[in-house]
């Protein structure tokens, strides 16, 4: 990437700021809420379900984004949602009751999902496309690190100094409120090439961009859903060790990630996502027979290393794109990508009851169909050549 310039009141630093600010707050949520709602809140399965299904509903609905920009820029839309996000956060500690914690899961909820759509959508916009990968790599290495802080201060209030739930809540909550501010007071308003679309825009040549999000949301709600559980279920893995393979995740993520995004530059995008879907036929298969706790927990590590890879389906359609479509777009493939979340741990749910096995031979085989469409990809996709077979819709 070219070195960054003198000036660091940019469009890549606020990038980069941002990415580092939302895991600093949303990782706060994740690591407490199944505790702090349990001890402080009286939840069981139930309500713990159906917080989570509500907490997926505004990724379902991220398509409203693009109606938002009517009325707000996207760098101010998404400042706002990152002080949303953090604003939910904060309001937690405070509400320890089954509505309260559906009420400000919401709010948490909203902010963050609209917030991941826009910080895509302007990343696509503002990053050269020869630097997209290894910026978004870097991106992800800056959310590790994040989350590292996060999970080591937390260990260490909770174990040493027993801190409060409350006050954690509290203490990064507000720490991303302020860090926000300062981020909307110091950074000036950057401009874009192209003024976006302001209405939903789905357009034939962009499919194979749309059916390889779907297939990688239904996969990543697998790996979110049913891979720790089977760790804990069928191996007992504990909670300090589900936490120290989080832990594992993360620090690979800080030291591999940019430079996966730069591999991902130099080889192109059907061969990036061929090694992910490979791969993951083989983690899938693996995961349906497995007996060993210890591969079973390196299947986990590895199974979040091909994370990284999905930044190429990203940057694929960045490059087939029409510039004015990026903000709609990115909504759009939120929406897609959340379709599996809200159907699919349900019905692999009722799957596993009757088989651990299959529920991640099935996974295997959303591996193989994606593996399959990734090579429809050009070696270099541009806008026309969106595709190695179909006839192009670009002017669709």
């Amino acid at each position: 990437m070219q070195p960054v310039p003198k000036d660091w009141k940019n469009p890549f630093v606020l990038l980069l700021i941002m990415a580092f600010v939302m895991p600093l707050i949303f990782s706060t949520w994740m690591a407490l809420i199944n505790n702090f709602s349990q001890e402080q809140a009286g939840f069981t399965g139930k309500e713990i379900g159906i917080l989570q299904s509500l907490r997926e509903v505004p990724g379902f609905l991220a398509f409203t984004a693009v109606w938002v920009l009517l009325f707000i820029k996207e760098q101010r839309f998404a400042i706002l949602s990152l002080l949303t996000l953090s604003i939910g956060v904060f309001l937690t500690g405070y509400f320890p009751s089954i509505v309260g914690l559906y009420i400000t899961t919401v709010i948490m909820s909203v902010g963050f999902h609209y917030f991941e759509t826009v910080h895509q959508s302007l990343t696509l916009q503002w990053v050269p496309k020869d630097e997209t990968a290894h910026f978004m790599g870097k991106s992800l290495a800056l959310k590790a690190a994040a989350s590292i802080l996060v999970f080591g201060s937390m260990w260490l209030m909770l174990e040493h100094f027993n801190v409060e739930y409350l006050t954690i809540y509290t203490l990064f909550g507000g720490l991303g409120i302020t860090i926000v501010i300062v981020i909307a007071l110091v950074f000036p308003t950057f401009s874009t090439a192209t003024e976006q679309h302001k209405h939903l825009v789905m357009r034939k040549s962009y499919w194979l961009f749309y059916v390889l999000t779907f297939l990688s949301g239904a996969r990543r709600q697998i790996f979110v859903v049913f891979a720790g559980f089977l760790l804990v279920e069928k191996f007992s893995y504990s909670a300090s060790s589900i936490a120290l393979l989080f832990l594992a995740n993360y620090v690979f993520n800080l030291f591999f990630a940019s430079k996966i995004g730069k591999i991902i530059g130099i080889i192109g995008e059907r061969r990036a996502l061929t090694i992910e879907y490979v791969g993951l036929v083989v983690v899938f298969t693996s995961y349906a027979f497995v007996d060993n706790p210890t591969i079973a927990g390196i299947l986990y590590i590895v199974d979040h290393f091909f994370f990284a890879f999905a930044i190429a389906i990203k940057t694929y359609f960045q490059k087939i794109a029409r510039h004015e479509d990026i903000a709609s777009t990115a909504g759009v493939s939120f929406t897609i990508n959340h379709i599996a979340a809200v159907v699919l741990p349900a019905i692999l749910g009722l799957i596993w009851l009757y088989s651990h096995s299959l529920v991640f031979i099935i996974g295997a085989g959303i591996a193989l169909a994606s593996l399959l469409l990734s090579q429809l990809i050009p070696d270099k996709p541009i806008r026309g050549s969106e595709t190695r077979v179909f006839a192009s819709y670009a002017k669709l």
